[in-house]
Parts: C-alpha cells; sequence; structure tokens
C-alpha cells in the first residue's frame, strides 16, 4: 500500500541501511529505494542514504564520497560506530561528504565531547547509537545534554531475540530526554511498527 501524498509532509524521513561489503551493489539499492520513496513522497528530503559500518570498513570514505556524488540533494548518513578518536572520525565523514555521523552512545564522554565540537566545526548533525548501553533513558537524556542531535534507538538482531522491542524502548526515551534532539530508531522494524515507532516519539 502506498502512502496517502496528502499526508506526506509531516513523515519523518527513511533511512536506508546499505548493511552491505559491495559499492556497487550498495549503489543500486540506494538508487532503486531512493526512487520509491520519493515517487511515494514526491520528496526528496525524506530518503536519507545510511553508508553502514560494514560498507564503510570494506570501501572506506571512498564510499561516502560515492554516494555523495550520486546522490548530491540528499542527507548522506555515515555509521561509523565511534568509540574513540571522536573528532577526528567525524572530521573523516564530514569531508568526505557525510551530513550525520553515527558513533556510539556507550563511548566515553570525552569522545563524544570532541565529536559533538567537531561535529559543529564541519556543519554536519551528531547521532549517537544506543546498542548495547545498559541504561538508554539515562544515556539517552546525557548525550542531548551534551550536545548531541539525534539519539538513534537501535535493537541489535541478539536484542530482538530476547524480546525487546523498539517502539517500547522509543516511547521510554521519548518520555527521558528534553525534545532537543532527535529520536530515530532502527532495528526490528517493518512497515507495521515504523509507523508505531513514529507515533511514540520517533
Amino acid at each position: 500500500m502506498g502512502i496517502e501524498r496528502k499526508g506526506t509532509a509531516n513523515l519523518p524521513p527513511i533511512q536506508i541501511a546499505l548493511d552491505l561489503l559491495d559499492l556497487p551493489r550498495a549503489i543500486r539499492i540506494a538508487e532503486e529505494a531512493v526512487k520509491g520513496i520519493i515517487e511515494e513522497t514526491r520528496d526528496d528530503s525524506k530518503a536519507w542514504v545510511e553508508l553502514g559500518t560494514p560498507l564503510i570498513k570494506s570501501e572506506g570514505m571512498n564510499a561516502v564520497r560515492e554516494m555523495r556524488d550520486r546522490f548530491p540533494q540528499l542527507t548522506i548518513c555515515a555509521d561509523m560506530k565511534t568509540m574513540d578518536a571522536g573528532s577526528t572520525e567525524v572530521e573523516m565523514a564530514a569531508k568526505a561528504g557525510a551530513n550525520i555521523v553515527f558513533i556510539l552512545g556507550c563511548s566515553p564522554d570525552s569522545c563524544i565531547s570532541e565529536a559533538v565540537l567537531a561535529a559543529k566545526k564541519y556543519g554536519v548533525k551528531l547521532a549517537a547509537d544506543l546498542i548495547s548501553v545498559a541504561d538508554p533513558e539515562k544515556r539517552a537524556a546525557e548525550l542531548e545534554k551534551m550536545g548531541v542531535d539525534i539519539v538513534n534507538i537501535h535493537v541489535g538482531l541478539d536484542q530482538q531475540v530476547l524480546g525487546i522491542k523498539p517502539v517500547d524502548l522509543v516511547r521510554r526515551i521519548a518520555s527521558s530526554i528534553s525534545g532537543k534532539a532527535m529520536i530515530s530508531a532502527a532495528g526490528g522494524l517493518n512497515s507495521e511498527t515504523a509507523v508505531q515507532a513514529w507515533e511514540a516519539g520517533a
């Protein structure tokens, strides 16, 4: 079922996660996904292209540069999963063409603070992934106070097996932060639960 176009203005962006190793294949998938999103929404701001950690490890910053060249008008996300050298890794991704750089929320505060400063310097958004964080509500509030732009609720495969649901976590995080930081959700979502996550605060 397609999205009802008259209501697309308030819809959140859809992040296309390219969690694979081969760059040419990733480009083909991105092109098809972006085409579908824009056809449904008539709004290219709704399509975010995420270079997953496996792709970045396989292809390096060249993958970010290639996606920026292919999609000059779109938001490009680099899932760096940074835990150290926050400033350096944000700089790398930003200079390669990323608009949003993902670090790990369980990183030391010093790493996150340096990443926040670098993000401001290079004009990009900083997203912190809460995967494997012991107390996600508490950490989300701390990250927001440190200046992180996006709190990413990421329920990994192992956590999904344990019955942890992203929608429940979105609801809890939404009530624990002030709203200055945006909430994004990943992992364990489908066409139905994605809408539920949005309604819960993502």
